[in-house]
C-alpha cells in the first residue's frame, strides 16, 4: 500500500493515527461488552475506519455528514463525548437519544451528524436537502452522505443522486463497497463492472479509490469537496474496502470465503498505516505505546461514566409529549379574532393559493417543491405565477423523485429551512411512504429535531378520475406518531389551517378535496390568520343524530340535513384527523346519543373506526344506539361516474340516517 503525505506535516499525520486507532480500540472494547451481555447488538466496521475517519477529517466540523452503522469513525472523529456514546449504545436515557433508539440510529445537530434509518437509502436525499440549504445561503459548503454497495440497488440511492445532479447540489455521494450486503455478494447486488461508472448515467463525475489508504481518502475527499464548492455539482466516490466481522456480530462470517480474510488482513487501513509511519520515522514504537495507553485509560474512563449513568426512567407522559416538536408562540391571530368586515368570497382553490402566497411573504425561508409548480403552476394552477414572484430559486420543479424530494425537505429543516412539497395527487404519496412515516415522523422523538415540512395532498374523488388519480388515503398515515393530519372542507379553514401547518414545526399531510376546489366557496379574511391544528369546528348544533366527518363528508352531510329539515342533525367536522379533538366528539355524542360516522373512505381501516372504538370505550353512557359508520364500499374507486357514484358513501347516507333514527 503506497502512502503519499503531499502537504500534510508530521503532527497531522500522527494525529491522523490517533483517529484511525480510536475507533478499532473502541470497537474492540465493544465486542468484549457484547460477549459479557453488556450491550445487545453490534455493527462492526473493523477493516473499514479509514473511509470514516478520512472522510469526517476532510470536511469542516460544520458541514453535515449522514453516516451508516459501520461509520464509528464519523462519531470519534467529530470529537463527541466518548461516555455519551458508549450511554447511547448501553440505551441509557443520558445518551443522544434518550433510550429510544440503538447504536447509530441517531443524530445530533451539535456535530451536524444526520442519523440514520435501518431503510438505509432515504438518507441520501437528507444530504441533498443540507446541500440545498448551503446553496441558498450561499455558503461554501457541501454535505457527505454514506451507502453501502447494497444500498446502491435501492431507488433511493437513484432518486437522491438524480436530484443532486439536475439541481446542482454540492453533495459527495461515498459508497464504501466491501463486498457483501450482509450475506449477499457484490456478484448478486450489480451487474457494471465498477459502481463508480454509474456516475456518468446521472451526469456527475466519479472516481474509485483505495478505501483502505486513509491518507487517500482524506486526499481524495478534501479535493472533491472544493470541486463541489467551486462547480456547485455532486461527486460520486467508491472507496474499495472489506468488512472483518460480520454484517452484525450474530450473524458471523461463514459465508465469506476464506482467502479473502487473508487477502483483506494485509490490507489492514490501522496496520499498514502504523507501519509506513514507522518505516517513515515519523513515530516511534515507543510512541506508538503511548497512544494506546492513552486511548485505552480513555477509552476505560469514559466506561466507568457511562457505567454510573442513572437507572432509565420511565415516564408515560414524557414520552408522549415528545412526539411532536412544540409548537412555538406566535402572534399570527387566531382566525376567531379577525375581523369579519375584512372578508372575500373565494373559492377553495383560491384560499389555498392565498394561503401559500401569504405564507411566502411572511417566511422568507419558505420552499416551494413539486412537479411542474413552477412555471406551469402544479396540476390544479394553485402556484401559478409564484415564479415569477418569488423565483425558481424558492418555487421549485422536482423530478419524478417523490422520495427524494420528501428526503430533501427533511435536508433543509435541518437547517433552519420550511418547506412545502406538493403531491401532483395524493395517490402518488405512496412511493414516498418510508421519508414521511419512518424519517419526517419519527426523528423529533428519536433524536429531538424538527421536520419542519407541510405536504400538500390534492386528494378524493367524485371527478371520475379512477383509483390511480381519486383515492382518499388519509387513514395511512393517521396511525403513525408524529405526524400531523389536516383535511379542511372550507375556504376559510383551508387557508387558516395551510397558513398554521406552515408556521407549525412537525411534518403535516395536509389533504384538499379535488372536487371542492372549484364548487365550494365561502367568506375568507383578507389578513394573515391560523385556524387551529387539533380543533373541530361545530357545523351546526343538533339533538338527535351526530354526523362525524370531515372534507365532502361535511357538504353530503348539510344538504341532507337541509333536506331533511324533520330531523335535528348536529354536525362536527373534525378538520384535523391526528391529532384528534376527542372532546369536541365527546360533546357531540353527549348532545344526541345517536353516532353516524362519515367519510369518504373505504370502510375498512378507515379512519371512521378508530372514532367509533373511542366512542364506545370512553362515551357509552350517552349511547342511545349503536355507533353506526357510513363509508364507501372496500374496492378501489372506480372510474366510471356512475360506478363512482354507487362507490361513494354519499350514496348509503339516507340508509344509515333511517336505521339510527328507527333505534
Amino acid at each position: 500500500m503506497q502512502f503519499d503525505r503531499k502537504d500534510l506535516g508530521n503532527d497531522q499525520l500522527i494525529q491522523f493515527y490517533r483517529s484511525l486507532l480510536l475507533p478499532r480500540m473502541i470497537e474492540e472494547k465493544m465486542l468484549v461488552l457484547l460477549r459479557q451481555g453488556k450491550i445487545s447488538k453490534w455493527f462492526s466496521g473493523i477493516g473499514q475506519e479509514a473511509i470514516a475517519v478520512g472522510a469526517t477529517l476532510a470536511l469542516q466540523s460544520d458541514e453535515w455528514i449522514m453516516p451508516l452503522h459501520r461509520n464509528l469513525g464519523v462519531f470519534t472523529s467529530r470529537n463527541m463525548p466518548l461516555s455519551k456514546l458508549f450511554k447511547q449504545w448501553q440505551g441509557n436515557q443520558d445518551g443522544y437519544s434518550n433510550g429510544r433508539e440503538r447504536s447509530f440510529h441517531f443524530g445530533t445537530k451539535d456535530h451536524h451528524i444526520c442519523g440514520m434509518i435501518s431503510h438505509l437509502g432515504p438518507q441520501l436525499a437528507i444530504a441533498d436537502g443540507v446541500a440545498l440549504a448551503a446553496k441558498l445561503k450561499q455558503e461554501q459548503k457541501v454535505s457527505l452522505a454514506f451507502s453501502g454497495e447494497g444500498g446502491t440497488s435501492e431507488g433511493d440511492f437513484h432518486e437522491a443522486l438524480n436530484t443532486a445532479a439536475v439541481w446542482g447540489l454540492p453533495v459527495i455521494f461515498v459508497i464504501e463497497n466491501n463486498g457483501y450486503g450482509l450475506s449477499t455478494p457484490a456478484s448478486e447486488q450489480y451487474k457494471c463492472e465498477n459502481l463508480v461508472d454509474r456516475a456518468k448515467g446521472y451526469g456527475m463525475e466519479g472516481v474509485q479509490i483505495d478505501g483502505n489508504n486513509i491518507l487517500a481518502v482524506y486526499d481524495t475527499i478534501r479535493g472533491v469537496r472544493d470541486y463541489c464548492i467551486r462547480e456547485q455539482k455532486p461527486y460520486l466516490i467508491e472507496a474499495m474496502t472489506f468488512r472483518m466481522r460480520g454484517h452484525e456480530e450474530a450473524s458471523g462470517t461463514k459465508y465469506v470465503p476464506p482467502h479473502l480474510f487473508e487477502q483483506w488482513e494485509k490490507k489492514d487501513p490501522l496496520k499498514n498505516y502504523e507501519q509506513w509511519l514507522l518505516d517513515q520515522f515519523y513515530i516511534t514504537p515507543e510512541k506508538i505505546d503511548k497512544i494506546k495507553s492513552d486511548i485505552r485509560d480513555y477509552i476505560e474512563m469514559e466506561l466507568a461514566i457511562a457505567q454510573n449513568a442513572a437507572p432509565v426512567h420511565v415516564s408515560t407522559a414524557t414520552e408522549l409529549a415528545d412526539v411532536y416538536a412544540p409548537v412555538p408562540d406566535s402572534d399570527v391571530p387566531d382566525v376567531s379574532l379577525v375581523d369579519d368586515e375584512n372578508k372575500k368570497e373565494l373559492r377553495l382553490i383560491d384560499a389555498v393559493k392565498e394561503g401559500l402566497d401569504q405564507s411566502m411573504q411572511h417566511h422568507s425561508n419558505l420552499i416551494l417543491m413539486g412537479q411542474d409548480i413552477a412555471e406551469y403552476g402544479g396540476a390544479f394552477k394553485i402556484t401559478e405565477g409564484f415564479v415569477e414572484k418569488y423565483g425558481r430559486s424558492r418555487v421549485r420543479n422536482t423530478p419524478l423523485c417523490e422520495s427524494a424530494i420528501l428526503g430533501t425537505a427533511l435536508g433543509l429543516s435541518l437547517e433552519g429551512f420550511k418547506s412545502m412539497v406538493e403531491m401532483q395527487f395524493a395517490d402518488f404519496v405512496s412511493v414516498g411512504f418510508n421519508q414521511i412515516v419512518n424519517n419526517l415522523a419519527k426523528i423529533h422523538y428519536r433524536w429531538g429535531h424538527a421536520a419542519d415540512v407541510v405536504i400538500r395532498m390534492p386528494t378524493g374523488g367524485g371527478v371520475g378520475a379512477g383509483p390511480f388519480h381519486s383515492q382518499s388515503n388519509e387513514a395511512w398515515f393517521t396511525h403513525t406518531p408524529g405526524l400531523k393530519v389536516v383535511y379542511p372542507s372550507t375556504p376559510e379553514d383551508a387557508k387558516g389551517l395551510l397558513i398554521a401547518a406552515i408556521n407549525d414545526p412537525n411534518p403535516v399531510l395536509f389533504f384538499e378535496h379535488k372536487a371542492l376546489y372549484r364548487s365550494v366557496s365561502g367568506q375568507v379574511p383578507d389578513s394573515y390568520y391560523e385556524t387551529p391544528i387539533g380543533k373541530a369546528r361545530q357545523v351546526q348544533m343538533g339533538s338527535e343524530i351526530s354526523i362525524i366527518t370531515y372534507g365532502s363528508g361535511v357538504h353530503w352531510a348539510t344538504q341532507y340535513a337541509a333536506a331533511h329539515p324533520e330531523t335535528s342533525f348536529d354536525i362536527l367536522d373534525l378538520r384535523t384527523l391526528l391529532p384528534l379533538d376527542y372532546e369536541a366528539i365527546r360533546q357531540s355524542v353527549i348532545r344526541t346519543g345517536k353516532v353516524l360516522l362519515l367519510h369518504e373512505d373505504t370502510l375498512i381501516g378507515g379512519i371512521g373506526g378508530e372514532i367509533s372504538a373511542w366512542i364506545v370505550e370512553h362515551c357509552f353512557e350517552s349511547l342511545d344506539a349503536p355507533v353506526m359508520r357510513c363509508a364507501s364500499l372496500d374496492t378501489p374507486i372506480p372510474f366510471s361516474i356512475e360506478l363512482e357514484n354507487n362507490f361513494l358513501a354519499k350514496s348509503r347516507l339516507h340508509q344509515y340516517v333511517e336505521k339510527l333514527l328507527a333505534y
